[in-house]
């Protein structure tokens, strides 16, 4: 008795489900088919990318002293990075 009762509430919550998930699928294609783009052609980013640098600090040591250093970062557009330490203070 258990067992038909379970399998009836599982095939009603089914059968209850099945037309919303129907319904969401063709409001979604209606929806996608009335988006357009508005405005320029897209392009390729790649080619537009240019190379920007970020200014960074780090602790290092060297030996047994501990510096401050200033360093800057140049990203650039084929994904290489160019590091350049621009100052070195000593910490105690």
């Amino acid at each position: 008795m258990k067992r038909a009762l379970i399998f009836t509430i599982i095939l009603g919550s089914l059968m209850a489900a099945a037309p919303s998930i129907q319904a969401k699928s063709e409001l979604a294609n209606a929806i996608a088919q009335r988006v357009e783009y508005i405005g320029p052609p897209q392009r390729n980013r790649r080619w537009n990318r240019r190379p920007y640098s970020v200014i960074r600090t780090r602790i290092v040591r060297i030996g047994f002293r501990r510096y401050r250093e200033t360093y800057r970062v140049t990203y650039l557009p084929n994904g290489r990075t160019r590091v350049q330490v621009i100052s070195r203070v000593r910490i105690w």
